[in-house]
C-alpha cells in the first residue's frame, strides 16, 4: 500500500477541523434560518419584516456611524456638538502645542452668526496679550472671594465623572489658578486632592448636604465649607441641557463610595427632583441664599437656565426692598446648548434660551435694575475656544465656565457614551478597566495647559482690540455676521440699556 506521506494524527486533526467547521456552518445556517423566520413573522418592524436578517445590519451601521463619522466622512466644520476644528484646537492647546496655521482658516467668515473682533488701529507696544485683574465676588460675605482667572471649570459631578478624571481636573485647576465646580454630586476627596479653589454646588437633591428626607443639613454644609479650598456656594436651580428636570445618575454608576458621598442607596438610579423642595419662588430663593451665606461665610449665588427675564426682574425688585446686601453674589447663566451626561433629547434641543440671548438679557436686566456691579455674572454653554470666551466677555460676563472643553482636554473623543458607563477614554465611567486609560499626572498637565492657553489667547484678542484687560472687551469690539453676509457690531444687536439715574446725570 502506497504511503500518503502524512502521519495518522495529522489526518485525524484535519478531519476533526473539517467536522467542526461543518458543524459551525450548520449552526450558523440554523441561526440565520431562525432569525429569518422570526423577522418575517414579527409585526413591530417593517424593515425586518420585508428584509429579514439583512435588516439587522442597518442598526449596526447606525451604531458604528457615531464613531466613524468624525474620522472618515465629516469635514472639519460639520459636526455637532463640536466639530473637528474645535476639538483639534482644544487638543493642541491641552498639549501646549503650536496652534498656528498656514494658508488661511477653514472657518467660513460669511456664515450667519459668526462673531469676530475689531482690532484697534494702534494697539499698545510690547506683549501680544494682556492679563486679567482680580474681581471680588461677595463683598457682603464674611469671606469674599477675589479671583482673576476668567475661564474656569464648570459643574461636573463625581459620579458623572470617574475619580481619575476628577483628580486630574483638581490638580490641573490648581496649576492654572482656576476654580473647579463640584457639580451636584457632593464634595469628594478627589476634588480637594489637587489643592485648587472649589465652588460647591447644591443641587435639587442636596447630595452631600442632605437629611434623610432630602432637606438641607446645616451641619454637613458647615463641615464642607470649613475647607479653605471651598470659596463659594452655588445653588443649582437648573441646567441648560435639561431645564425643569433634575439630574439622573444611572444605577451602574452608583458605587458604594459615590452613594456614601451623596447620601443615597447603592446600585439604584438616583433621580434628583426637578426643583428644590424649599425654593418655590424668588423670596424663598433669596432666603436660601441669605441662610447659606450667613451659615458658611462664603459668597453664595445660583445657577439657572432662563426662558425669559421675568424672574430676574422680580428678584431685583425684591432685593431693592430687602437691601442690596441680600442680592445673590453671582448668577451662573447656562445656555440651552449646555451639555450633560444624560437628558431627554426634547429638553436638550427644544427648551430654554441659548446663551447668545440669555447672557445679554441677564446683564442688561441687572444694569437696568442697578445691580450689575453687585451681582457678578458667570456664563456657561459651549464656550471652549478663545474667541468663544472673548465673545462672552464682550457680552458682559465676568467669568466663563466650561465643562466639555475640559473633558476634551482630558482626552474625550466625543464618542457620545457619557450616559452608558462605557466611556472609552475613562472620563465618564465608573469601570476601573476603562478608568485605567486616564493617567492623572499626564491629564492634569493637559487641563492646566488648556486653561492657560485659552486665557492667553483671549489676552491676545484683547490686546489686538486695544484694551488693557480681557474684561474690558465690550459689545463695540465684536461684530456678528447677519443673514445677508454683512457683519454688524454686537452693540447694534444688543444696545446697552440706560442704567438708573444715567439720564439725570447726563442732563446735569
Amino acid at each position: 500500500m502506497e504511503s500518503t506521506g502524512f502521519s495518522p494524527w495529522l489526518v485525524m486533526l484535519v478531519q476533526t477541523f473539517a467536522v467542526l467547521f461543518l458543524l459551525l456552518v450548520a449552526v450558523v445556517v440554523v441561526v440565520i434560518a431562525a432569525v429569518w423566520v422570526l423577522d418575517r413573522n414579527q409585526t413591530g418592524n417593517a424593515v425586518l419584516r420585508n428584509f429579514p436578517v439583512i435588516g439587522h445590519f442597518r442598526y449596526g451601521f447606525l451604531r458604528l456611524g457615531e464613531f466613524f463619522r468624525q474620522y472618515l466622512f465629516s469635514s472639519d466644520r460639520e459636526e455637532m456638538p463640536f466639530n473637528r476644528a474645535q476639538r483639534v484646537w482644544v487638543y493642541r492647546a491641552a498639549k501646549n502645542a503650536d496652534n498656528t496655521n498656514a494658508f488661511g482658516s477653514t472657518r467660513d467668515l460669511r456664515g450667519e452668526g459668526v462673531p469676530f473682533f475689531v482690532n484697534a488701529a494702534f494697539p499698545a507696544l510690547g506683549d501680544h496679550h494682556v492679563e486679567p485683574q482680580p474681581v471680588r465676588i461677595g463683598p457682603y460675605a464674611r469671606e469674599p472671594y477675589d479671583h482673576a482667572a476668567f475661564f474656569n471649570i464648570s459643574a461636573m459631578s463625581f459620579g458623572a465623572l470617574g475619580a481619575p478624571a476628577v483628580r486630574a481636573l483638581s490638580r490641573g485647576a490648581a496649576k492654572a489658578g482656576i476654580w473647579m465646580d463640584t457639580g451636584e454630586g457632593g464634595l469628594a476627596p478627589y476634588h480637594l486632592e489637587g489643592g485648587c479653589d472649589i465652588v460647591f454646588e447644591i443641587g435639587t437633591a442636596k447630595y452631600g448636604v442632605r437629611t434623610p428626607d432630602g432637606k438641607l443639613d446645616d451641619t454637613k454644609l458647615t463641615a464642607i465649607c470649613a475647607h479653605k479650598q471651598v470659596k463659594m456656594v452655588s445653588i443649582k436651580l437648573g441646567q441648560g441641557a435639561k431645564p425643569g428636570m433634575g439630574g439622573l445618575l444611572p444605577a451602574a454608576k452608583v458605587t458604594p463610595e459615590i452613594a456614601e458621598i451623596r447620601g443615597i442607596p447603592v446600585g439604584e438610579d438616583s433621580q434628583s427632583p426637578n426643583r428644590h423642595l424649599d425654593i418655590g419662588n424668588v423670596a424663598e430663593l433669596l432666603a436660601a441664599i441669605h441662610h447659606i451665606r450667613e451659615l458658611t461665610g462664603k459668597p453664595t449665588g445660583f445657577k439657572a437656565v432662563f426662558g425669559d427675564m421675568a424672574m430676574i426682574e422680580e428678584l431685583c425688585d425684591e432685593v431693592r426692598r430687602r437691601g442690596i446686601e441680600s442680592a445673590p453674589d453671582f448668577i451662573i447663566v447656562d445656555g440651552s446648548e449646555g451639555g450633560t451626561g444624560a437628558a431627554p433629547q426634547t429638553l436638550m434641543e427644544g427648551v430654554g434660551l441659548p446663551l447668545h440671548e440669555a447672557l445679554p438679557a441677564l446683564v442688561d436686566t441687572l444694569v437696568v435694575k442697578g445691580l450689575r456691579e453687585r451681582v457678578k455674572v458667570i456664563c456657561s454653554g459651549k464656550r471652549i475656544t478663545a474667541y468663544d470666551v472673548a465673545w462672552a466677555l464682550s457680552m458682559g460676563a465676568d467669568f466663563v465656565n466650561s465643562a466639555r472643553g475640559f473633558m476634551l482636554a482630558l482626552g474625550c473623543i466625543q464618542s457620545l457614551q457619557c450616559n452608558r458607563n462605557t466611556c472609552p477614554t475613562g472620563i465618564t465611567t465608573q469601570n476601573p478597566k476603562l478608568q485605567r486609560g486616564l493617567v492623572v499626572t499626564d491629564k492634569s498637565e493637559k487641563v492646566a495647559n488648556y486653561a492657560k492657553n485659552v486665557m492667553y489667547e483671549v489676552g491676545i484678542i484683547a490686546h489686538s482690540c486695544g484694551v488693557d484687560d480681557p474684561r474690558q472687551l465690550d459689545r463695540t469690539h465684536c461684530r456678528v455676521v447677519g443673514d445677508d453676509g454683512i457683519s454688524v457690531p454686537l452693540v447694534e444687536l444688543f444696545p446697552y440699556p440706560v442704567a438708573p439715574g444715567a439720564a439725570e446725570r447726563l442732563s446735569s
